[in-house]
């Protein structure tokens, strides 16, 4: 009786249930029956209402059978429900998704592995089915949690942990690709599950990285290694980024490389941006510079290592990122690079991250801080070349903007330290300059290169510094060097066959012609004055050579040539009569001129010049190697002990000269002036001794050479107590001047408002009366013919009633 009972019981059962249970074999390891889970699908169809109840129904029979350790069974309720999910596309798929979710979320809570992957799969196959209807209620916080806590794991078996960590990288990008593409879902950009899934995904990419150097057979059926799936996820998450999610996917790989201290090895860093940036949508790059640039902002008081690793990672970033793309801040981005220059300069001087020294602060290493030093630079030229010329120019004069001058503004530059800090920044400052002009290409020169950035630049040959000299020198080359010409002037020596050198050379255009009207006499003037310097080298007059060359090629016209060679020859003339600079430099400057003169003789043409260069070229060859190139740019010079009075034929001759190329068009009366630099108030920019050297060769030079002024020199009885008193004078009336602004700067600055009011009162009440005085003599009575002049009562008389002498009538 009770068994009829029961089997009467079980024949009043729902159908739905009836169908569920068949799909269950009698023995867990057969597989699902597939005749009867097609009734069930086929029911599922045709009454999508009861959708709920068979999930929530194979949810029940799942959980019973996890508690029991049946795990045949829960394989074939999985899948079931992954049958049912793909051919179930109904409306009231939404309540059959909550019993599938719950299902997986309790195979993930699980201490197994095989059923924490098998629920992973389940879910991934569940990620690629596009919904018909939104839900507004589902949501997947757990599931990040639970994968990223996957991609972390540590079980004891290497093939099982492998497999665990790709199920959980798996089911992360299940997750991303769920939410993404559905408005209504939770955002998954949202800082709380970009700090979970972005380092789960790093974590695993870091690690795979290490255990893929060891040769360890993978268990997955599928080929792909760990990595590869890591960087697949990695980029199809960036891929998915739009304009306001980059900074949420970007911060947590910042937060990471400095947890773990990934800066320093530079490799893995680098590899992480280099696949960001590639994934990421063109136009948003910029956006990932600026982060890392304000990263290396809130990192300037850290090691220089990781410093540099972070300078590394912009380098790499701005050579992959589109030209132009830095966006609207471009200047923005140069400052804080050149920020953090000048901050290294300063830890690399003062020893300290902190104004004042103390127990807690780090070590610093000046190697360190200089490799930091050198990034910096390179980064600052990579991100130039990504730039527009006219954006190009700007970035020119903005660093030019920074550049410190101790002299003329003592405030300037840090503290600490002073004079030679502010060196080293005008250096570095020039070798980041010289990583922006590198390759700097431009039809109009003139608008390219304004007088506000020419002048300064050009006033920085005068410093006494060595390295700032040639830095300049350099920077100049390369803002000339248009047609990639100077790397064919880089041995200073006698050209015996100009065409060898193939030279790319085109017509000087008006722009060219208007910015030598204007600039070349400020030009040759510093490069005249840059040959003078005692402390110049080899490294300086093959730099002036090149520049020689290189105007010679890009912007010469018949002017420029001409005073060129005047230039040329102004420069052996300072030869032999500059008797206080070292036989070296001596010897140097006369090899310069003898290489200009026969480079710019071959480009002439004029067979007569050219013959003339030859022939005193020769005779020095024979008589006085040592003022040629051969004998003095070369490890150990042959040079004299003194040099001695060279004349005749060893010398270039002017009128000659003159003569030649008069022949054929140049201006002879030009060639035949002698060129004397003049002296301007930016000699004082770097407040040299020499200049009152420069103002005895310039008298000198024209004792020498004018007539005129040879009959006027002892007349004046110009002696060198003279003009070194004349310099005191001048220093000292500087001096007093620059103190004389420095205090009604101050007064204005501090002292009270009523004051500064009564003292400007004060000076105009005294224009006032002044111009009272003015008026009071020029406005007056006009004065009779006797020469006495009118009073008060007569201040009028007209001009006809005059009496004037018989003399002065006619």
């Amino acid at each position: 009786c009770g068994l009829g009972v029961c089997g009467c019981c079980g024949a009043l059962r729902p159908r739905y249930k009836r169908l569920v249970d068949n799909i269950f074999p009698d023995d867990p390891e057969d597989s699902l029956v597939k005749a009867n889970m097609e009734k069930l699908i086929f029911y599922a169809l045709s009454a999508p209402e009861k959708l709920d109840r068979i999930g929530a129904y194979l949810s029940e029979r799942l959980c019973r059978d996890v508690v029991r350790h049946r795990y045949g069974y829960v394989c074939i309720a999985m899948e079931a429900l992954d049958q049912l999910l793909m051919a179930c596309h109904c409306q009231s798929i939404n309540l059959f998704v909550e019993s599938f979710l719950t299902m997986v979320r309790q195979l993930l809570e699980s201490d197994k592995p095989n059923l924490q992957i098998l629920g992973t799969n389940s879910f991934v196959k569940f990620a690629n089915i596009e919904e018909d209807t939104p839900s507004y209620h589902r949501s997947y916080d757990l599931f990040v949690s639970r994968f990223s806590e996957m991609c972390h794991s540590s079980y004891e078996d290497p093939d099982t942990r492998t497999r665990i960590r790709m199920a959980g990288i798996r089911g992360l990008q299940g997750v991303v690709r769920k939410t993404v593409k559905d408005e209504l879902q939770a955002n998954i950009w949202d800082p709380q599950h970009m700090d979970k899934i972005v380092p789960s995904l790093l974590f695993n990419l870091q690690q795979d990285e290490i255990t893929e150097r060891s040769p360890s057979p993978h268990t997955e059926k599928d080929k792909e290694s760990p990595v590869e799936l890591t960087e697949r996820c990695f980029r199809e998450l960036l891929g998915r980024a739009a304009y306001g999610n980059i900074k949420n996917a970007v911060k947590p790989v910042l937060m990471h490389l400095d947890n773990h201290s990934l800066w320093e090895g530079k490799s893995f860093a680098v590899q992480c941006f280099k696949i960001i940036m590639y994934s990421i949508q063109s136009q948003h790059s910029h956006l990932v510079i600026q982060l890392l640039l304000g990263h290396l902002d809130a990192n300037s008081k850290n090691s220089a290592t990781v410093r540099e690793g972070i300078v590394e990672v912009i380098s790499e970033a701005a050579a992959i990122e589109a030209s132009g793309s830095i966006g609207p801040t471009v200047l923005e981005v140069f400052n804080i690079l050149l920020r953090q220059l000048q901050l290294s300069v300063d830890y690399e001087l003062t020893g300290t991250y902190e104004p004042y020294p103390n127990a807690g602060n780090k070590l610093i290493k000046g190697s360190e801080e200089r490799q930091l030093q050198e990034a910096v630079i390179k980064t600052i030229g990579l991100f130039a070349n990504t730039l527009p010329t006219y954006q190009r120019s700007e970035v020119m004069l903005f660093i030019m903007g920074k550049f410190p001058v101790p002299e003329m503004d003592p405030a300037l530059g840090s503290a600490n330290t002073g004079f030679v800090g502010s060196r080293m920044i005008q250096i570095m400052l020039l070798k980041s300059l010289l990583q922006v002009t590198a390759g700097f290409q431009t039809t109009n020169m003139l608008t390219a290169l304004p007088s506000s950035f020419l002048d300064p630049l050009l006033s920085f040959t005068l410093m006494e510094d060595v390295k700032i000299r040639l830095l300049v020198l350099n920077v100049l080359i390369s803002l000339i060097d248009r047609h990639d010409n100077k790397h064919k002037f880089s041995s200073l020596r006698v050209i015996t066959d100009v065409l060898t050198l193939k030279l790319k050379m085109n017509k000087c255009s008006r722009q060219d012609n208007l910015f030598m009207k204007k600039h070349s006499q400020r030009l040759y003037r510093h490069i005249f004055l840059a040959s003078k310097e005692k402390t110049s080298g080899q490294g300086h007059f093959q730099s002036l050579y090149t520049l020689f060359g290189l105007i010679c090629v890009e912007l010469a016209n018949e002017e420029v040539v001409v005073d060129l060679i005047r230039l040329a020859l102004a420069l052996q003339n300072l030869a032999l009569s500059e008797e206080i600079l070292p036989v070296y430099n001596r010897c140097a400057i006369h090899a310069l001129s003898a290489a200009y003169l026969n480079l710019i003789s071959q480009l002439t043409t004029v067979p007569t010049f050219c013959q003339h260069v030859h022939e005193v070229i020769e005779a020095r060859r024979k008589e006085l190697p040592f003022m040629l190139p051969d004998d003095v740019f070369m490890e150990t010079p042959k040079l004299p002990e003194k040099m001695v009075n060279v004349e005749g034929e060893v010398l270039f001759s002017q009128t000659k000269i003159a003569e030649m190329l008069g022949g054929s068009g140049y201006s002879s009366e030009r060639l035949a002036t002698f060129y004397i630099p003049e002296l301007t108030d930016e000699d004082r920019l770097s407040k040299r001794k020499s200049i009152g050297d420069t103002i005895s060769l310039q008298l000198e030079m024209d004792s020498r050479h004018s007539p005129e002024k040879e009959q006027k020199t002892p007349a004046e009885q110009i002696t060198f107590e003279t003009l070194k008193q004349a310099i005191v004078d001048d220093v000292i009336l500087e001096e007093q001047e620059r103190e004389r602004r420095r205090q009604v700067i101050e007064r204005f600055q501090t002292a009270p408002f009523e004051e500064i009011v009564a003292h400007c009162g004060a000076r105009a009440a005294l224009l006032q009366s002044k111009l009272n005085q003015i008026f009071e003599i020029t406005i007056r009575p006009p004065p009779t013919p006797s020469g006495s002049v009118g009073n008060g009562k007569n201040c009028s008389v007209p001009v006809y009633e005059m009496k004037f002498p018989d003399l002065c009538v006619y």
